[in-house]
């Protein structure tokens, strides 16, 4: 170790950080491995942008709104169900708010639930404030595990519907029996919850114990500007915002996601398109003989077979290897027993869905 390491905190020293997907910088990429929208945010957004930087930039000088008011109360406003604008916080990205979370519900003092397989940023998040994991695992099933789940001590659980990688998503039915078993806090992160058959926005009112997360990197297509809100308890949001930063979210990014927020029909569209590329290529990889998990997300998590029908993780390796020599990116989960012989595909376009598909005709014959 270093004098420079031995000089941080232990816990910092040890752990290691999250991992994103590839990002290429040279152009020529299929890129379905970050489950981006494949489709332009709506116009409105980036002659929002424009708007705000008239003037020479002169707001550029000026602080944003530091609570992001008028996107709280618009997030209130599109979700109803009774959500004023004491029931919303806006992020730097879902993943701020999810930091946040951490950070008042997570620590040294108990452990905090997740499931696995899921979003690999939670055990890191946790790292972060010196805190414990206590894992739950799914089975291929991918049947939610009410009775593991409530019976650990955390005092907070972290589930994502629709799960990732899978794109499994769990009913409001099975969400309501966990909140009556389990007494902590549980944040369900439905960061794919646009594309999926229900949320469970209905349960908040009910449940102040339940804390909901969502982004605008996907369905919007927002990635680029790092933009998610929260919708919970209020005094939940007032724990969040003791330990927010005074001004986490960028004026160019407020007023971004204030006029995409506002563009319903276009969304609509666009999400529509999304979900039925998806259920196109769920029936085209499940007529090929390839297990793959009937989807309410943006991307499709599939076990290829190679032209002898076999499956595990050296074939999703070479087919993964096959996609990279044709610069198609997909994301592959070799570290987990359930996940190691799957690839996840992003729901690119049809002129990127059908690259794929070549590739892997090309990928069988050779």
């Amino acid at each position: 170790m270093s004098a420079i390491f031995s000089l941080a905190l232990p816990h910092v020293a040890a752990m290691h950080a999250y991992t994103p997907g590839l990002q290429p910088t040279e152009p020529g990429w299929v890129k379905l491995n970050t489950n981006e929208c494949p489709y332009p945010p709506s116009p409105r957004a980036a002659a929002a942008v424009i708007a705000e930087l008239s003037g020479e930039g002169e707001k550029l000088r000026l602080y944003p709104n530091p609570k992001a008011t008028p996107l709280r109360q618009l997030v209130a406003r599109l979700h109803g169900h009774g959500l004023t604008e004491k029931n919303a916080l806006i992020g730097n990205g879902s993943d701020d708010i999810l930091n946040l979370l951490v950070r008042v519900f997570g620590g040294p003092s108990a452990p905090t639930s997740v499931t696995i397989p899921s979003y690999s940023l939670y055990p890191v998040l946790i790292a972060i404030q010196d805190g414990r994991c206590a894992p739950v695992e799914f089975d291929r099933s991918m049947k939610l595990p009410v009775e593991k789940l409530a019976a650990t001590p955390a005092k907070a659980c972290f589930l994502t519907s629709p799960n990732a990688p899978t794109g499994v998503g769990f009913s409001n039915a099975e969400i309501a029996e966990l909140l009556a078993r389990f007494p902590g806090v549980l944040v369900l992160d439905e960061t794919y919850a646009p594309f999926a058959r229900e949320n469970a926005i209905p349960l908040l009112a009910a449940n102040p114990r339940l804390v909901i997360t969502r982004s605008l990197s996907k369905a919007q297509g927002l990635a680029g500007i790092r933009l998610g809100y929260c919708l919970a308890h209020p005094e939940i949001i007032d724990l969040l915002d003791r330990v927010r930063d005074s001004y986490n979210v960028n004026r160019l990014t407020q007023v971004a996601a204030h006029a995409a927020l506002q563009d319903t029909g276009y969304y609509d569209a666009i999400i529509g398109k999304i979900i039925r590329t998806r259920d196109y290529w769920f029936g085209e990889y499940t007529a090929r003989g390839w297990f793959t998990y009937e989807s309410q997300s943006n991307f499709l998590f599939t076990e290829p077979r190679n032209a002898r029908g076999e499956c595990g993780p050296a074939v999703a390796k070479s087919l993964y290897e096959f996609f990279l020599s044709r610069k198609i990116l997909v994301r592959a989960f070799p570290s987990h027993p359930l996940t190691a012989s799957f690839l996840r595909i992003s729901v690119g376009t049809d002129e990127e869905m059908l690259a794929v598909n070549e590739a892997v005709d090309a990928w069988l014959k050779s």
